[in-house]
This record gives structure tokens, sequence and C-alpha cells, in this order.
């Protein structure tokens, strides 16, 4: 059973950043894609930002320019860098592996997931 573990979230004032990562029980070139979801109270779970083996990258409109999603296979791990931050960021950031393509991934594994807090 494919393991993923997250660290790194927590509190944030607007503007600061923080970073997520991801580690993969097993090698991260084993899938697809690998990606972060968030999500917000209320709120339906959504794409943040996905790689995949190439190193191509996707975003999501509202973290385009703000987030970088990076991976390192010889560490299996699969970060998430989010500058500046805004209240609308507050999630649970899940990371996530699966197939298909970086826009219309679909994951096979979940993490437990991070909860990230940003306060304006």
């Amino acid at each position: 059973q494919v393991q993923l573990v997250e660290s790194g979230g927590g509190l944030a004032q607007a503007g600061e950043s923080l970073r997520l990562s991801c580690a993969s029980s097993e090698s991260i070139f084993t899938f697809n894609a690998m990606a972060w979801y968030r999500q917000a109270p209320g709120r339906q779970r959504e794409l943040v930002a996905s790689i995949n083996n190439g190193g191509y990258t996707h975003y999501v409109d509202s973290v385009e320019g703000r987030f970088t999603i990076s991976r390192d296979g010889a560490k299996n791990t699969v970060d998430l860098q989010m500058n500046s931050l805004k209240p609308e960021d507050t999630a649970v950031y899940y990371c996530a592996a699966g197939v298909g393509t970086i826009a219309t991934m679909i994951p096979r594994y979940w993490g437990q997931g991070t909860q990230v807090t940003v306060s304006s």
C-alpha cells in the first residue's frame, strides 16, 4: 500500500510563505502524476498544482505565480512552495498520486492532509 505523508502546514499571515512536503513510500515515478489538492470548509476538494514524470506542471488560476510545485526523485518527495499567501488559501492540503494528465489527474492515493491557515 502506497503511503503519502505530508508535512509543513501551519499558521501564516497574509503575504508570508509556507512550504509543504509530501514523502512517498514508493518512487514518485511510479505514478503518472503527483499533485497537491486542498479543501476549505464547506467547499469541494480542488486541484491546486500537479507535476508529471516529465516535469511539466499545472496550477489552478488562483495560485498561478504564487505557488510552485517541485519534486525530488532521489528523496521521493513532492513539495509545494506557497508564497504571497492569502486568507483564501486557508484549507486542508492533501498530497495525491495518480494517473492521467496534469490537468485531469485521477488520484489513486491520498495523504492524510495538513492544515494551512492564513490570517489577514
